[in-house]
């Protein structure tokens, strides 16, 4: 798919990179992170901050007015909760998918071996992982990997252990590392698009071909 031209920077990026929105038959704008909603879409690639920003000046409704021509639009008030939302259950469902494919492990004893193994191709931890742990398990990647004595490290997730438990079907999640390099790009990808509308500093490589083992560590947060 060609590139695509978010309505609000005007800036130009593979569609994976942005998020979609579509209208509703009702005429509401609403997020379509997977782009399979029918008929003319918009697309953004803003933070939640800007997009906020945006609402606030009535630059979006111009902008969508621009894009659907002239269309009857509703813009909902609770619009950036809804994009944080969907691109929060992506993520989780993929991670849910990868589980059910055998393409990643759970359980800090086994992650430290797979990663001292030079197995793991991802590695992330929950929201409200302990210090400790997350410490271990990156240490036991960068043996594994080769690459002691560098800032080389897993990914705190913007979500808890329970909703990771949920997301894989596993109880007590608290870290996971993926074991799959194209898995991994599938989850680089996703993760690093909701860090990106999050407005994290160091957003995880948010093209799916991106090398996921590079991944810098976000800041915490918690769902």
């Amino acid at each position: 798919m060609s590139e695509r031209r978010c309505i609000l920077s005007a800036d130009h990026a593979d569609p994976a990179q942005l998020i979609r929105l579509a209208i509703s038959p009702d005429g509401d704008v609403l997020p379509d992170v997977r782009a399979r909603a029918p008929g003319r879409g918009a697309w953004i690639g803003v933070s939640r901050a800007e997009l906020e920003q945006a609402i606030a000046k009535g630059k979006l409704k111009g902008a969508l007015a621009r894009a659907f021509k002239g269309e009857a639009l509703n813009v909902p008030d609770d619009l950036p909760d809804r994009i944080d939302a969907a691109l929060r259950d992506d993520l989780m469902a993929r991670l849910g998918l990868e589980a059910r494919a055998s393409n990643l492990i759970s359980g800090f004893d086994k992650i430290d071996v797979a990663a001292r193994r030079g197995r793991v191709r991802q590695l992330l931890h929950a929201g409200d992982a302990g210090e400790d742990g997350i410490r271990k398990l990156d240490q036991a990647w960068r043996v594994g990997e080769e690459r002691e004595g560098e800032d080389f490290a897993g990914t705190r997730l913007p979500v808890d252990r329970d909703a990771l438990s949920m997301a894989l079907g596993r109880n007590n999640v608290v870290h996971v590392a993926v074991t799959d390099a194209a898995a991994a790009g599938r989850i680089a990808g996703l993760l690093g698009r909701w860090q990106s509308y999050l407005g994290c500093a160091n957003a995880a490589p948010n093209s799916g071909s991106a090398d996921a083992r590079h991944m810098d560590d976000g800041p915490q947060a918690t769902a």
